[in-house]
């Protein structure tokens, strides 16, 4: 009997590298994927197709899902200045949405009988990869090692080592995962509530102590240059956090709420992307009205929740990113920042759309719109619905 054809969502990482030795020697003919939202070299790649090859994989693919990662999600969560608890910006919960869409179709296209993934038991990917994948292709079985047999971190190396596979043990105490949008790190402090995670443990290390000026170009709300120089949104937010990141700027430990329930802490690096999120929200503030900004923390807020909760699938995403481009028509501008290391600092803006127009007065010195009679009515309107409240509840 021919062996059943697996799709194995394949990093190269401890928990998928288990899988693929695993599943191996468990008579499926492997097919390993790896989908490439940023965080992989082109060397990177060739190594791990090497190593997933020798430790039994039938075949190994990479997809280059920057692009889409950009157009399907990124986009959006910048457009909404979506930050999980006002801290994270959903690094991981992003990419694992566009992985999961391009995996199931490269398994439906080879018409595979079984998918896997490394998540665990405990954590949110799970969610996120079975829920895409049992609605685009319930007849697919789902095949998951970490979670079902509850494996630890040490039991993993252990079986691993066994098996003479070769890896970097002490970097694989740490969980990590680098993309266009960020990278997570997760080891033995962050679950715990009082450690913080060591120096090393962070991919990139402070290298630049001279603070540094730079300019971020935005039309209609997507970045399409820096210092003037225009370039793909991709290409621009890779070259900020190139730049960033040797300012050591982005680094934090987030704490949230699970999609199954329980709280969870992971650290995380991302220069760029709160960088961006900081530097629109802020062209916004000068270029949007009063409600337009209302409306948008909500809409943003409700967005990123429902993409982290792995509900991307839902229509009323498509709703919510249709508010949001239509948004960001007047997003247009310049924002002036200087990098300092561990730290950014937001200068200002300049926007042929700018709202702050002095024709019209400037906050708390001149009015040149109106009256002072004109603005003690207003005023002395504005004011009847309390009024009418304390002479009615006066006690």
């Amino acid at each position: 009997m021919a062996n059943k054809t697996l799709v194995l969502a394949y990093s190269g990482g401890l928990d998928t590298s288990y899988c693929l030795k695993k599943l191996s020697q468990e008579g499926f003919d492997i097919h390993a994927v790896s989908v490439n939202t940023g965080g992989f070299s082109s060397e990177e790649v060739k190594n791990m197709e090497a190593k997933a090859l020798k430790m039994g994989a039938f075949s190994y693919k990479s997809i280059d899902a920057l692009k889409s990662f950009y157009s399907k999600v990124v986009k959006y969560l910048v457009f909404g200045n979506v930050l999980k608890n006002g801290t994270y910006p959903l690094s991981v919960s992003a990419e694992r949405i566009v992985q999961a869409l391009e995996i199931i179709a490269y398994a439906k296209e080879i018409k595979a009988d079984a998918i896997a993934h490394g998540s665990t038991g405990a954590g949110n990917d799970q969610v996120r990869f079975d829920l895409i994948f049992q609605v685009l292709a319930p007849e697919i079985e789902i095949i998951t090692p970490i979670r079902d047999q509850q494996l630890s971190r040490e039991a993993e190396i252990e079986y691993l080592k066994e098996q003479g596979v070769e890896m970097a043990w002490e970097k694989a105490q740490y969980s990590i995962n680098q993309g266009l949008w960020g990278t997570s790190v997760g080891g033995k402090e962050t679950l715990t509530s009082d450690k913080s995670l060591p120096e090393s443990a962070y991919p990139s290390q402070v290298k630049n102590n001279t603070p540094e000026k730079v300019t971020l170009n935005f039309e209609k709300g997507e970045l399409v240059g820096l210092n003037g120089k225009k370039d793909t949104a991709v290409n621009n937010i890779m070259a900020l956090q190139e730049l960033a990141k040797q300012f050591g700027i982005g680094r934090e430990i987030h704490v949230g709420d699970t999609i199954i329930g329980i709280k969870g802490r992971v650290g995380f690096e991302a220069a760029a992307p709160l960088i961006i999120i900081k530097a629109h929200h802020l062209l916004e503030k000068h270029t949007l009205s009063k409600w337009q900004l209302f409306q948008k923390e909500q809409s943003g807020s409700f967005y990123g929740m429902l993409l982290h909760e792995g509900q991307y699938l839902d229509p009323v995403m498509r709703d919510l990113e249709a508010f949001l481009t239509s948004s960001q028509e007047n997003v247009t501008g310049k924002v002036m920042v200087t990098l300092h290391p561990y730290r950014f600092e937001l200068e200002g803006i300049d926007s042929p759309h700018d709202l702050m127009n002095a024709s019209f007065g400037s906050y708390g010195e001149m009015n040149k719109g109106w009256t002072a009679d004109e603005a003690k009515g207003f005023i002395k309107i504005i004011s009847n619905q309390n009024k009418i409240y304390q002479h009615v509840n006066n006690k």
